[in-house]
């Protein structure tokens, strides 16, 4: 698959507000003493299975997740091993929803989106539609206004986004899902964020801009099956 348009908005939060919400297998990691949210708006693109071409209205359709960042903490293979935990993920695609909640695991959400270039700025706007979940909206517009570079590690950049697994429940047991792609090329934005309910599900509130907000280049990526930790 390809993340094209992928932005990157992180919040710091106490850690005793996001513990409550992880299984007791994962430890929530934190960096300067805060637990972080990120909110990730992208277009998903050249979706597809090995060996096989894209599936039609499953290959390429706007995504916003709401996630943070955790440790597993006691799998022999598994242990410490740095990643991501999704809280929500909303997709404009009925079919990818569908299949990424029975397949991985993940909390998908259908949501009416769109994601447009005007000029040198990226509209995105996400309206969710599922019974199942809180109505949740996010609208903004970004433009870079820097240079694109890797982050130097052990800054809380590198922290956020160089990440290369994913856990999810599936079906009562957790699962690990590994991910390779080359290091993000991140640039700071302009950014115009009007509207950020995405956290309706967890009982908080982002208030503020973000702390980090860094739009991305697009990256090719692979993904593997989740497996039982």
């Amino acid at each position: 698959m390809r993340w094209e348009e992928l932005l990157f908005l992180h919040w710091p939060v106490d850690p005793d507000l996001i513990r409550p919400h992880l299984p007791d297998d994962l430890e929530l990691e934190t960096f300067g003493g805060k637990a972080w949210l990120g909110v990730v708006p992208f277009i998903m693109a050249g979706t597809r299975f090995r060996w096989l071409p894209p599936v039609p209205t499953a290959n390429r359709f706007p995504e916003c997740n709401l996630r943070t960042y955790v440790r597993h903490k006691r799998d022999s293979v598994h242990n410490g091993r740095p990643g991501v935990w999704f809280f929500s993920l909303d997709a404009q695609s009925r079919l990818a929803v569908a299949g990424a909640r029975i397949g991985f695991g993940l909390p998908y959400f259908y949501a009416d989106m769109s994601c447009q270039q005007v000029n040198d700025r990226t509209h995105f706007k996400v309206a969710r539609r599922e019974r199942r979940a809180p109505g949740a909206a996010f609208e903004a517009s970004w433009r870079t206004i820097g240079p694109a570079k890797i982050a130097a590690a052990s800054t809380l950049e590198h922290f956020l986004v160089e990440r290369y697994c994913l856990y999810a429940q599936r079906r009562g047991h957790l699962v690990c899902g590994e991910i390779v792609h080359a290091p993000w090329q991140l640039s700071p934005v302009d950014l115009d964020l009007q509207t950020n309910d995405l956290t309706q599900l967890l009982n908080l509130e982002l208030a503020g801009p973000p702390v980090s907000a860094l739009a991305a280049k697009t990256i090719t990526v692979a993904a593997w099956a989740p497996v039982r930790t």
